[in-house]
C-alpha cells in the first residue's frame, strides 16, 4: 500500500504545484485557496507511505535511489509547511512543492520502470520535450536582449537632450539609436517572454524526467545534465519572483537574466558528459 499513498501524494503535490506557481509568480490569489490544503494533504499521504515502507522492510534506513528521493521529498516538504505555520510566507511554494513532486514521481511509478507503448510514441515525447525547452531557451535569450536593450535605451534618453546641444556627429549618434523601442515597451517584453517561458521550461522538463526514468529509473536524478538542468528552472522562478516582488528593471534585470542564460549555456554544454541525455544519442 506505501506505493498507492506515494502515488496519491504526487497527484496531490501536482495539484498544489499547479495552483502554486501561477498563485505567486502570475498573482493569482484564489489559487492559494487550493494549494495549501493540497500540499498538507500530499505531506500526510508521502508521510504514511514513508513509515510503511521503511516499517515493512524492517529498517530505519533507505536504500536505493528511488527511497532517497522519497525521502528528500518529504523533508522538504515538512520543511516548508513548517515555514508557512512559523511565519505565514507563502513564497517558498513555487520551489518547495515542484521540487517534491518531481522528487516523489519517479519513485510513485513503483519498481518497473514505466515504458512507452511504442518507439514512435516516445519520439513524440521528445520532441514534444525538445520543443517546449527551445521555446523556454529562446524567451530567455529574448528577455536578456530585451533587459541589456532597455540599458542602451535609458543611457541614450539620459544623454538625449546633451546630445543635441553638441556637434553634428554627436548629433548623428543619437538619431542612430532613436530605432530602439521605448523604456516601457522593452520592461514589457522581457516580463512577457520570461512569463510565456517560464510554463514552457516546465513543461519541458516535466517530460525529459518522463524520458530520462525509462533510461535508467532514479538515478537519472543525479545526472549532472538534470541537475543543471534544475537549477536553471530554480533560477527562472527566483528571476521571476524578484522582478515581480522587487520590481527590479533595467540594470539589476539584465544581471539577472545574463545569469540565468549564463546556466542555460552550461546545461548545453553538461549534454557532452550526461549519460542519459545526449541530442546525438536520444
Amino acid at each position: 500500500m506505501d506505493l498507492v499513498w506515494l502515488r496519491v501524494a504526487a497527484v496531490l503535490y501536482a495539484i498544489a504545484s499547479l495552483a502554486a506557481v501561477p498563485a505567486v509568480l502570475y498573482s493569482y490569489p484564489r489559487l492559494r485557496r487550493i494549494w495549501l490544503p493540497a500540499a498538507a494533504l500530499a505531506f500526510l499521504f508521502h508521510f504514511v507511505s514513508v513509515v510503511e515502507m521503511l516499517g515493512l522492510a524492517h529498517r530505519w534506513l533507505p536504500v536505493g535511489y528511488g527511497e532517497i528521493e522519497s525521502l528528500l521529498g518529504l523533508f522538504i516538504a515538512a520543511i516548508f509547511l513548517l515555514i508557512r505555520l512559523i511565519y505565514g510566507t507563502f513564497s517558498f511554494s513555487v520551489f518547495a512543492l515542484p521540487a517534491a513532486f518531481l522528487l516523489v514521481f519517479v519513485p510513485a511509478i513503483g519498481d518497473n520502470r514505466y515504458t512507452f507503448p511504442s518507439p514512435g510514441v516516445r519520439t513524440g515525447w521528445l520532441v514534444i520535450h525538445i520543443g517546449f525547452l527551445l521555446a523556454a531557451y529562446a524567451c530567455l535569450a529574448f528577455s536578456m536582449a530585451a533587459s541589456f536593450l532597455y540599458l542602451v535605451q535609458e543611457r541614450h534618453i539620459k544623454q538625449h537632450f546633451s546630445a543635441r546641444a553638441h556637434t553634428s556627429g554627436s548629433r548623428s549618434r543619437t538619431i542612430v539609436q532613436d530605432w530602439l523601442p521605448p523604456l516601457d515597451t522593452l520592461e514589457r517584453i522581457a516580463h512577457a517572454t520570461l512569463l510565456f517561458g517560464f510554463p514552457c521550461m516546465t513543461l519541458g522538463l516535466f517530460v525529459g524526467s518522463l524520458l530520462a526514468q525509462e533510461s535508467v529509473g532514479p538515478a537519472y536524478f543525479f545526472d549532472p545534465k538534470v541537475l543543471l538542468s534544475f537549477a536553471m528552472w530554480a533560477l527562472y522562478v527566483a528571476l521571476l519572483y524578484i522582478r515581480r516582488s522587487n520590481g527590479w528593471r533595467g540594470r539589476k534585470a539584465a544581471f539577472l537574466s545574463s545569469g540565468v542564460f549564463l546556466v542555460m549555456m552550461l546545461v548545453w554544454a553538461a549534454n557532452q558528459f550526461s549519460q542519459v541525455h545526449r541530442f546525438l544519442v536520444p
